[in-house]
């Protein structure tokens, strides 16, 4: 990334003390490793396991714990992960690292090659690599026509992607604007991007 931006990395966690530490520690050497300028806000989303506590143990220079007692959902906890970050582009990472950090470049690339205000992996991207059922596919490719048919997200074929880089003013324009804290988040996140015009590209 380029020297001139900082990158605010956040994870939701809830219940995730099982391998938190180690999962960070990955983010950490991945980010270091590709010379990423940034810093990891991790978000207890109000455990009720040693979820805090073991990601505590990785707190270094750059990654920092916050939370709160009850649960709200990964919508409030990125939002409140958001407000307490500082980095000029943005980005959210689950927990369990189902998607790994090193796919963040490809992100990183996409913005920069289209001056784009927010980029989303897409599994539906032309040369996104997959390995799910069938049977998946098939609902996904109707979920996306049915969403289409309600909100006009021209080019976006991935409503669902949790994988998403934003810039700040992006973020910031948009994030007060969403109200679901639960599972339809990213969807929101981005209807809510397309209505304010700002320009959304997909990665593989």
């Amino acid at each position: 990334m380029d020297s001139k931006h900082r990158l605010s990395l956040i994870v939701p966690c809830y219940n995730q003390g099982a391998y938190i530490y180690r999962n960070l520690q990955e983010v950490i050497r991945t980010l270091n490793k590709f010379n990423i300028n940034h810093e990891i806000v991790v978000v207890d989303d109000g455990s009720t396991d040693n979820t805090f506590e073991e990601a505590k143990e990785a707190e270094n220079g750059t990654l920092k714990v916050i939370g709160y007692t009850k649960n709200k959902g990964k919508g409030f906890a990125l939002k409140y992960g958001f407000e307490h970050s500082t980095g000029d582009v943005v980005t959210f990472v689950d927990a369990d690292l189902d998607i790994h950090p090193k796919q963040l470049l490809t992100l990183i690339k996409y913005m920069d090659e289209n001056n784009a205000d927010m980029v989303i992996g897409s599994k539906r991207h032309k040369e996104s690599k997959l390995d799910y059922p069938l049977k998946r596919r098939i609902l996904s490719y109707f979920y996306h026509l049915f969403v289409n048919s309600l909100f006009r997200l021209k080019g976006i074929r991935d409503t669902q992607s949790g994988f998403k880089l934003l810039k700040k003013e992006c973020a910031q324009k948009i994030l007060p604007k969403v109200l679901v804290k639960q599972f339809a988040f990213d969807l929101e996140l981005l209807v809510v991007a397309n209505k304010y015009g700002f320009k959304i590209v997909e990665a593989p």
